[in-house]
């Protein structure tokens, strides 16, 4: 009966170390949550439709949605209106 309650006691201080050493410290953990923060403001930044505004050889302005080809100058269009204006495509 003795062994039983041996084994059950030394599988609880198993666990109980196991547990110990997998936890994460709590600066640790506020640096995992830093690094998430900033890889989802760069994956917003990279979702974020924009247009390519840039002179061709003829002289013409250009807006693509792909950037033009390489060695030529461009300028990047935000899409997105600016807060407080409002879009609507019914008025005249």
């Amino acid at each position: 009966m003795q062994t039983r309650w041996a084994i059950v006691a030394g599988l609880a201080a198993g666990i109980t170390v196991a547990w110990w050493f997998s936890r994460e410290a709590p600066e640790a953990a506020e640096a995992r949550r830093d690094r998430a923060g900033q890889t989802a403001d760069a994956s917003y930044e990279d979702a974020l439709p924009v247009l390519y505004r840039w002179t061709d050889e003829a002289g013409v302005v250009q807006v693509t949605q792909d950037p033009p080809p390489r060695g030529r100058r461009y300028e990047k269009v935000d899409i997105q209106p600016r807060d407080g204006i409002e879009v609507d495509g019914r008025r005249p």
